[in-house]
């Protein structure tokens, strides 16, 4: 039963970093008004990032996903998948 909960726990976290990271980009297709909108964007993205993945690492995820969003040309880092990698695949191993 542990093992069916940690596999839909994986698949959750995976779809809402996929969805989470395409609202991220969004902001960037959108000439001029995109910048203004990672004002927004960027702490709710820094907050979400440190709820989804607890811990030192999630708060550390947080920070960067804050910095990745807020700074300018650099919406298109898939931060959340990458973090999603991280727990899932490279430090399972």
């Amino acid at each position: 039963m542990e093992q069916i909960s940690e596999k839909n726990t994986k698949t959750r976290d995976l779809v809402l970093s996929l969805l989470l990271d395409a609202v991220g980009m969004m902001s960037f297709s959108i000439p001029f008004i995109g910048e203004f909108a990672d004002v927004v964007w960027a702490p709710l993205s820094g907050f979400i990032m440190a709820w989804m993945y607890k811990g030192t690492m999630g708060k550390v995820a947080g920070v960067v996903s804050f910095l990745e969003e807020i700074l300018p040309a650099t919406d298109v880092i898939p931060s959340f998948t990458i973090m999603w990698f991280y727990t899932y695949i490279i430090k399972k191993n």
